[in-house]
């Protein structure tokens, strides 16, 4: 555990910190919102780096819990001492800005059961200015819409986390049995020779070698080839960069049981390298 990157995310009721643990979960990190900050060492303890799938830890800790101002000293040194490293990202916002949110949003501040929004608004900021001054980062989201503060946590988590490859499934489908919802890119091969009209070819599919040498040796499939594995070859790194946790690259012909399968099988044997996890799909091809 000591190896992931761990984020606790705290600050301003109504700053964004629902949004910012959003941000992070979507970035691959395993996500804990209002964590007892007691339960941090014990749930740090937990076997969790085995996952390969996880980027990193984040937690959301704030006065939601009623012990978090007394405890979070102890806890945070304590864990510095064992060796653990995590950085302290504190969201806030202009008084203004939180009391039109709480006017917008209809919820209550934790702090003024029985006060003004205001009065527990500064009490919260009064409370909070120790934890301010030890915090990594400080992001003041009064200008953030939600999209906007998606995009600079993104941002953060990108810079924070554990390198995670991406998972790129390589899918092959019959259009006549519907389109995947959760494809990322859609290739149709319908305009390739189909091997189902040829009698000695029909009852094979796409992973025999007398398919792959009818659909794939000839020139229209040549030529498309080399654009499409080139477009992906370019296409794929600007994924990676962007932090995008999974790819799905369809390709669908009629049935789904020969073009789009050798394509598919084209496309797996050039993409696969080291390092990268990749699988391949072939969804339609007993149907």
């Amino acid at each position: 555990m000591k190896k992931l990157k761990i984020i606790i995310i705290t600050g301003l009721s109504g700053s964004g910190k629902s949004t910012a643990i959003s941000a992070f979960e979507d970035a691959g990190f395993y996500c804990v919102d209002n964590m007892p900050v007691a339960l941090l060492p014990k749930f740090l303890e937990l076997p969790i780096e085995s996952d390969s799938e996880i980027a990193g830890l984040a937690f959301v800790m704030d006065l939601r819990e009623k012990s978090f101002l007394s405890r979070y000293p102890f806890v945070f040194d304590s864990l510095k001492e064992k060796g653990y490293r995590f950085k302290i990202l504190f969201l806030e916002a202009e008084e203004e800005t939180l009391l039109k949110r709480y006017s917008q949003t209809r919820r209550h501040h934790p702090l003024s059961q029985d006060k003004s929004l205001l009065e527990g608004i500064r009490i919260e900021q009064d409370q909070l200015k120790d934890l301010k001054r030890t915090a990594d980062k400080i992001i003041d989201t009064s200008r953030y819409n939600v999209h906007k503060l998606k995009s600079v946590i993104n941002y953060i988590a990108q810079q924070s986390k554990i390198f995670a490859p991406m998972k790129i499934n390589i899918l092959s489908f019959g259009f006549k049995y519907g389109t995947p919802h959760d494809a990322s890119l859609i290739m149709d091969v319908r305009f390739l020779a189909n091997p189902y009209f040829v009698p000695e070819l029909k009852a094979l599919n796409g992973k025999s070698p007398d398919i792959k040498n009818y659909v794939l040796n000839n020139n229209e499939a040549t030529r498309f080839l080399k654009k499409y594995l080139g477009l992906l070859d370019y296409l794929i790194p600007l994924y990676e960069k962007e932090g995008k946790s999974y790819l799905t690259i369809a390709v669908g012909c009629t049935g789904g049981r020969h073009r789009s399968v050798s394509i598919a099988e084209a496309i797996f044997e050039h993409i696969k390298k080291p390092g990268r996890q990749i699988i391949i799909t072939h969804r339609d091809i007993s149907l």
